[in-house]
């Protein structure tokens, strides 16, 4: 018998989609949650990288595993556990799907910028990006309500987070992102009303993303 202990962050959105694969599996794990600006020891000598999650792996009579990288992580709960399947069955489609979560990454990688930067030309460049993206997530979605339709699959997965961010993003200013997707703005209702994505962060995910701005003096908070 495996257990599983998940080494998390509380902001990072890839921490979240290994958490929201576990909780679709019905996987049972642990959660350990680290400050990754004083980043303990431990730590630093399980994870090549450096960075969050981590997917430690123990089981009877056989030294521990240590998987890094989130979309690494995913995998291995998708080929390893019961329960519903989160990629497509054809291979082709399976590829398409991971093509899609690499995107989905991209997009994170444009969030980043626009939550830290304090020049309005970046964020206005990031923030245009953004939803140069998001409409082109628009033209190959479907009716939904999940990406690939009835199923929640692992671009769902990917994609919670992403939107999570906009949650409190929309409280401090417009910015527009959504304004061209109505499909998007769906899909995004829809996911945050799963459980698994609702339990994939703590109560005081807002809290601490916006003490995040104030530390970055993120333009963001004079947006409005």
């Amino acid at each position: 018998m495996q257990t599983l202990t998940l080494v998390s962050h509380h902001l990072c959105p890839y921490v979240q989609r290994a958490a929201i694969a576990l909780a679709e599996k019905d996987v049972p794990f642990e959660k350990v949650l680290i400050d990754l600006a004083d980043k303990p020891k431990w730590f630093l000598d399980l994870s090549p990288l450096g960075k969050v999650p981590l997917l430690m792996v123990r089981q009877p009579d056989r030294p521990q595993a240590v998987l890094f990288e989130s979309s690494v992580i995913c995998e291995y709960i998708e080929e390893t556990r019961a329960g519903p399947k989160l990629h497509p069955a054809d291979p082709l489609l399976r590829a398409q799907h991971r093509a899609w979560m690499e995107f989905g990454s991209n997009i994170l990688s444009d969030i980043w910028g626009l939550e830290t930067t304090q020049d309005p030309a970046i964020y206005e460049q990031k923030r245009a990006t953004i939803s140069e993206k998001f409409e082109r997530l628009e033209a190959v979605l479907g009716n939904g309500p999940y990406f690939a339709g009835k199923d929640f699959s692992l671009v769902d997965a990917v994609f919670a987070p992403v939107f999570r961010y906009f949650d409190l993003f929309d409280t401090i200013a417009e910015t527009g992102v959504f304004a061209n997707t109505p499909r998007v703005r769906a899909w995004r209702a829809m996911l945050a009303e799963r459980p698994s994505v609702k339990q994939a962060v703590g109560s005081d995910y807002p809290d601490r993303l916006h003490t995040f701005l104030r530390r970055h003096d993120a333009y963001l908070l004079k947006a409005a």
